[in-house]
């Protein structure tokens, strides 16, 4: 399906440069870069996608327990700036 898109002159000059660099048609290119960003756009949320594994893991904590207590020794034999 064919869409119009206006381009200021500069994006336009931007478009062209990158497309013969890139070895691709002008048309490639906005479609890549649209693909692209409506897969940024639409991709699942981290916590969806985590869903399935999320208190799947059992632990006793070993030495994760101690993790904050050595954070805050490291924080405090830093030196100010």
């Amino acid at each position: 399906m064919a869409k119009s898109v206006r381009f200021d002159r500069e994006l336009e000059s931007r478009l062209e440069e990158a497309a013969k660099a890139s070895g691709l048609t002008q048309s490639e290119l906005i479609r890549e870069a649209i693909a692209k960003k409506c897969e940024q756009l639409l991709r699942p949320s981290l916590a969806v996608s985590l869903a399935p594994f999320i208190g799947r893991v059992k632990s006793t904590g070993g030495r994760a327990r101690h993790t904050g207590l050595a954070f805050r020794r490291a924080l405090g034999k830093k030196k100010p700036s």
